[in-house]
């Protein structure tokens, strides 16, 4: 795979072998990251667990002390006094079977988070199949499926991220921007680590964080000592 230059000047900064400490790997985050644009900093977690199984799910949200950067689209599915509420509380689309057909009819997606009031689901229900696929399907494990949806919008507004195994026992989750500096990102990431290891399994065996790295979008990977995490 062909690298850029810039990208190439900034994997000469890292040692390729060193597992860092955090606050020194999140320096390195902020200091190879190449663009001209401010890029977000995601964390990938690879974990001991086997997805497969009911039992070794690691799933969960958690509000970033210093949030993510990115104001998120939130589209909720309320009606009545939870519909004002949502409304008030910022949501940037209210509504019910209105909602569900112009997804269903226009291939609708310009939200980032789905939020519904339990009473709803047996309408977002419909839409599984094509909101499923994109990750969006609200969940009471993710706080998207709540009675108070009026909160669940201002948690999502003040920087809420879920965090979620994908096929491959990874978790994807962006930290917040290199803009933020070396120590918002440390405790973006501390917050979210910590929460990460409160949700281990007990039915998972071995060593828990097998790998453990951050990344800006166009920089290189740094690895962090995960067993120091633990």
């Amino acid at each position: 795979m062909f690298r850029g230059k810039k990208y190439q000047e900034s994997a000469k900064l890292i040692d390729k072998s060193a597992l860092y400490d955090t606050a020194e790997a999140m320096e390195l985050v902020v200091k190879t990251a190449p663009a001209k644009f401010d890029e977000t900093v995601e964390l990938h977690v690879k974990l001991g667990v086997d997805s497969r199984h009911a039992d070794q799910q690691v799933r969960g949200a958690i509000v970033l002390p210093h949030g993510t950067g990115k104001t998120q689209r939130v589209l909720v599915f309320a009606k009545g006094d939870k519909a004002e509420a949502a409304k008030a509380a910022g949501a940037d689309f209210v509504g019910e079977m209105d909602m569900v057909e112009k997804i269903q009819k226009e291939n609708w997606f310009d939200y980032d988070v789905v939020v519904a009031s339990p009473d709803m689901m047996g309408v977002v229900g419909r839409l599984g199949k094509v909101l499923g696929p994109k990750g969006l399907m609200p969940s009471p494990k993710a706080g998207t499926v709540t009675p108070d949806v009026a909160k669940a919008v201002t948690e999502i507004k003040a920087g809420k991220v879920e965090y979620r195994l994908d096929k491959t026992n990874i978790i994807h989750c962006p930290i917040g921007k290199v803009s933020f500096g070396a120590e918002k990102l440390t405790e973006n990431f501390n917050a979210l680590m910590g929460a990460i290891i409160k949700a281990k399994p007990s039915a998972a065996k071995g060593q828990y964080i097998r790998s453990c790295v951050c990344a800006s979008t166009m920089g290189p990977g740094v690895k962090i000592n995960g067993a120091k995490l633990m």
